[in-house]
């Protein structure tokens, strides 16, 4: 068999200076396989990538196949200022970007691909898709969730931790101490379906990673072995000529989705996916995932859409139990890393805990996680995670409280001077605007530590962290920054919004729209450098905040 990389044997310096970095002669005869890391030293999600690496490469020698180690850029949501979050989803490119560069470079026949969080995995997949050898993913795994005072650490003392107030009240320096030494309770993603464990649980939805990845823990013995049986894996499908393109169809995409909703996944999907999507050459609309929600049950209540934590998802089976609930939903005829279908993959499967892993027969929800609203001020769409609001304030009306950034916004909620009912309305935040579509999840933390996640509504053009709950709207598209009406709302304008109805708007008349959009301006942005480029070049967030290309 003729592997690509026999393109750089006997090119007389090339192979020179391959083998001065340590390959001998048999190796060139093997299917050359990149082992891409996103590991480093501060992290908590990748700080163990480093171990599964190291098996990965075991089990590439092991299947016959010559490993190579390189290394991406990997950065945590979680540790960052309000400032450098604006850098957090612009980095997902320059990850995807130096995949397709070290591939193509190195020619390499096949690609394992390491990653755990955020916007780390979402580039993985978007890499394998464009660069198209036989590909398989290894998430790094949740971290456990920490003990606090005898009980396990639930989504409110993350809240609290993150927002610094419990109950409106500002924690004292010694409470903050024991709360930062207990919430994380080992490396690994984040404890619940946050966006990290989210994105992983659909890169095995969609068939990218073997069975049972997405929710076996980051310090769980079996890890290892998985990471070890993932090297084999892709010799296997270099051998055997499977490519992403032959995994990542329209209806494993579908597949995908549906899994999405029925884990009551993070609202980044709404960024991710369409990204991965064009990768693949097709696009995702926002109204698709509001229309595959409307046919697919929630079943999965894990934080913060419900009482249980990732490990309690992985007892009661993980994602193969779920695409077992799912069956009669799902195309079980799509491909996967495994060299079967996913039909021969789930055939077997158990679900331990019909608590945690609800039935079709007994959903938590009878349709998806999320919702899609429309209307005057969100034209292309804004996104609400409805499993995590209130269900009294899935239909509110309100008077705009407007701020200009985070920042702002996050001053007038700590001097108290936003009022119950209001709409919160942060704009400037979007891909273009901001730039960089920062998390809004410093709000949200804060007004549930205050109490006012049934009394607060919030729309923004940036984004919400996984972990975000209560009625607040995110990808309000069209964007400030490129003229969309949530850039002329003024405090006090009512807004008014029903989930169910899925409508959003700000009550001007047309000609007062009108007019207010005639004296607007865009703003300058006040960035240069990476940030600069990406506001420049990146479309909007109703499209996956993609780079022009």
């Amino acid at each position: 068999m003729e592997y690509r990389s026999h393109a750089l044997k006997n090119r007389g310096l090339t192979e020179a200076f391959m083998k001065a970095a340590g390959m001998v002669d048999e190796e060139f005869d093997q299917p050359l396989i990149l082992v891409m890391n996103s590991w480093n030293e501060l992290h908590p999600g990748h700080a163990h990538l480093r171990n599964l690496a190291e098996a990965v490469k075991a089990g590439v020698r092991l299947a016959g196949g010559t490993p190579f180690e390189s290394n991406t850029i990997a950065m945590c949501d979680g540790i960052r200022t309000p400032a450098s979050n604006k850098y957090i989803l612009p980095s997902r490119e320059i990850i995807a970007d130096s995949i397709e560069l070290t591939a193509e470079v190195f020619q390499a026949d096949g690609m394992v691909l390491l990653a755990a969080c955020d916007k780390i995995v979402p580039a993985c997949m978007m890499a394998a898709a464009r660069v198209n050898i036989p590909t398989v993913i290894v998430t790094g795994g949740p971290m456990l969730a920490g003990r606090l005072q005898g009980r396990k650490v639930v989504n409110q003392d993350m809240n609290d931790a993150g927002s610094g107030y419990r109950n409106g009240v500002k924690l004292t320096p010694e409470e903050m101490h024991e709360l930062t030494e207990n919430i994380c309770g080992s490396v690994g993603g984040c404890w619940g379906m946050g966006t990290a464990n989210t994105m992983s649980c659909l890169a095995e939805a969609i068939g990218l990673t073997l069975p049972e990845q997405a929710a076996m823990h980051a310090v769980d013995a079996q890890k290892m072995r998985l990471a070890k049986k993932s090297g084999m894996a892709v010799v296997d499908l270099v051998k055997k000529n499977i490519r992403p393109s032959d995994i990542m169809t329209k209806a494993a995409f579908k597949n995908m989705m549906i899994v999405n909703e029925a884990i009551g996944g993070s609202t980044n999907t709404f960024i991710h996916l369409p990204s991965i999507a064009n990768e693949l050459g097709f696009k995702l609309p926002m109204t698709k995932f509001d229309e595959i929600g409307s046919q697919t049950p929630q079943l999965v209540g894990v934080m913060p859409s419900g009482p249980h934590d990732m490990r309690d998802f992985q007892f009661a089976g993980g994602i193969p139990a779920v695409q077992k609930e799912l069956s009669s939903l799902l195309d079980l005829s799509v491909m996967t890393v495994t060299g079967k279908t996913l039909g021969e993959n789930i055939e077997k499967t158990v679900n331990y805990d019909t608590s945690v892993i609800h039935t079709m027969e007994d959903p938590i929800r009878p349709t998806g996680a999320h919702a899609v609203l429309t209307g005057n001020i969100a034209k292309n769409g804004t996104v609400i995670k409805k499993a995590a609001c209130p269900e009294r304030m899935l239909k509110h009306r309100g008077p705009a409280r407007v701020f200009d950034s985070c920042e702002d916004a996050m001053d007038a909620i700590r001097a108290g001077k936003v009022a119950e009912g209001s709409v919160i309305v942060i704009r400037y935040e979007g891909p273009k605007g901001g730039p960089g579509m920062r998390e809004m999840i410093d709000i949200t933390r804060t007004l549930s530590s205050i109490n006012c996640e049934d009394k607060i509504a919030l729309i923004t053009d940036g984004r919400f962290s996984g972990y975000s709950s209560g009625a607040v709207f995110g990808h309000c598209s069209p964007e400030a920054q490129e003229g969309g009406v949530i850039a002329i709302v003024r405090d006090g304008d009512m807004i008014a919004y029903d989930v169910n109805e899925r409508t959003i708007n700000v009550e001007l008349s047309d000609e007062e729209i009108e007019a207010r959009l005639a004296e607007w301006k865009p703003r300058e942005i006040p960035f240069k450098g990476y940030l600069r480029r990406y506001g420049k070049a990146v479309s909007s967030g109703a499209e996956g905040a993609i780079i022009n290309r």
